[in-house]
């Protein structure tokens, strides 16, 4: 046993001190979690699931966890907002692995609504939060998602009881902080009640240039009838490798929309698990990573239809620039008996640079006869056609390249469902293509980086 073994030893020794500082519903599947990492061990690079990231050495450095949740220093959340014109809604704060409470998270919103600290959500609906924490993202499949069941001590919740709709989309910022090198397990529990509406916007940010390693396990549960879109922003440091899985529960007729954007990062991973139980529920899952230097982002999706009539969308773009790597491995997996299946998944992938690499892998696997089913991959490069008319007309061959490179992503941006923060997305990403740190409009925080 390599990395692995110092995790287990901080979790025996520790075990104590971490339980101390986390509700009861969080400890419950600590021990099982334990012994399901014991048994799986950090993934191989031999499989083909992880083939192109290798774990071992992410997870071998000897980061600091804050197992007794000392409190860090004052974050001032408004400069981390991303302005939106008429957002109004309390901004959300998770500095590292711990809600962080301050005035920006008192704001208004329906009756019934919860959006808070997992601590408290635990304390305040203890049935609600042991009927679904932990429920959707099983230990005994993924060592990642064991090792973040393990550590992880607090989180975010938001939780939208039956019937209610929340009108402006909430944000919520997740932010790495620390002086010297850390990591960080942190956990997001949706719960959208029946016929519920929600929009939830998460930005993952990284202060200061130390190294930061970062899991993540997201479970939403999205009850009969509900409407919840997930945006999911990567705006880290260089030195920071995050491990993100995604775990979605969909009942009859609700409709999920998740969208995860890789501007700024040294070393990702997100695995999307999607999962419709229920008559004509429906999934939007897409994403795109733009990758220049070293950096690399590896997505892994398993969409499962287990009942008749269900759609599914899957879109994922990839920009890849010097010696960038990036992989996609995606399967739809249509159970028997699941007919009248509408399942989508196309790839595609450009390399500005001969030395990036790109791999892919999509996959149907299909029981049932009366589906409709179809999955595609591209990876090439520029159009020179399209770029030779662009000089032709008189522009510079780097805002050339910059105009396509935006419109080949402009179909992912496109599935945002919010007018205004499609705006801000996109100035994002042409200012990514520019060569300039990502800037949100009005963040402080942002523009004192570029500085």
């Amino acid at each position: 046993m390599g990395a692995e073994q110092q995790y287990i030893d901080i979790f025996t020794q520790h075990e104590s001190l971490i339980c101390e500082h986390a509700a009861t519903v969080v400890n419950a599947p600590r021990k099982q979690a334990l012994e399901d990492f014991k048994a799986l061990g950090f993934p191989s690079t031999k499989g083909e699931d992880y083939k192109y990231t290798d774990t071992q050495k992410a997870f071998a450095p000897d980061y600091g966890m804050n197992l007794g949740q000392l409190p860090t220093p004052a974050v001032q959340g408004d400069i981390f907002r991303c302005h939106l014109p008429e957002n109004n809604s309390p901004l959300y704060l998770v500095v590292n692995d711990s809600f962080y409470k301050s005035e920006n998270s008192e704001g208004q919103l329906p009756d019934g609504v919860f959006a808070g600290s997992l601590t408290s959500f635990a304390e305040s609906y203890p049935q609600v939060a042991e009927r679904y924490y932990a429920k959707a993202a099983p230990t005994s499949e993924d060592a990642i998602v064991a090792i973040n069941t393990m550590f992880a001590q607090d989180g975010f919740v938001l939780y939208v009881p039956e019937g209610v709709v929340v009108e402006q989309p909430l944000q919520l910022i997740n932010i790495l902080y620390g002086r010297v090198d850390m990591m960080a397990n942190r956990r997001v529990l949706i719960i959208m009640g029946p016929r519920s509406q929600a929009k939830l916007l998460a930005c993952d940010r990284a202060i200061y240039r130390t190294k930061f390693l970062s899991t993540q396990v997201v479970e939403i549960f999205a009850e009969e009838g509900s409407f919840f879109d997930y945006y999911d922003l990567e705006e880290n440091s260089e030195n920071t490798t995050r491990f993100s899985s995604l775990h979605i529960q969909q009942a009859a007729s609700s409709n999920v929309l998740v969208n995860g954007i890789t501007l700024v990062n040294g070393l990702t991973r997100n695995n999307y698990y999607v999962s419709l139980n229920g008559k004509h529920a429906e999934t939007t899952l897409c994403g795109m990573a733009i990758l220049d230097k070293e950096k690399q982002v590896d997505t892994y999706s398993l969409i499962r239809h287990a009942v008749p009539n269900c759609q599914s969308t899957e879109l994922f773009k990839n920009v890849l620039n010097d010696k960038s790597i990036g992989s996609f491995a995606a399967r739809i997996l249509v159970d028997k008996g699941a007919q009248k299946t509408a399942a989508f998944q196309t790839n595609r992938n450009l390399c500005i640079s001969r030395e990036a690499r790109m791999y892919s892998k999509p996959q149907l696997e299909i029981y049932a006869d009366d589906v409709k089913c179809s999955h595609g991959m591209t990876t090439g490069q520029l159009d020179e056609t399209a770029l030779f008319y662009l000089r032709s007309r008189g522009i510079p061959e780097a805002e050339a390249r910059m105009l396509l490179s935006v419109a080949f992503t402009a179909d992912v941006l496109d599935k945002v469902r919010f007018t205004e923060l499609k705006e801000r997305l996109t100035d994002l990403v042409e200012k990514r293509f520019r060569g300039k740190f990502a800037i949100c409009n009005g963040c402080a925080s942002c523009a004192s980086d570029e500085d």
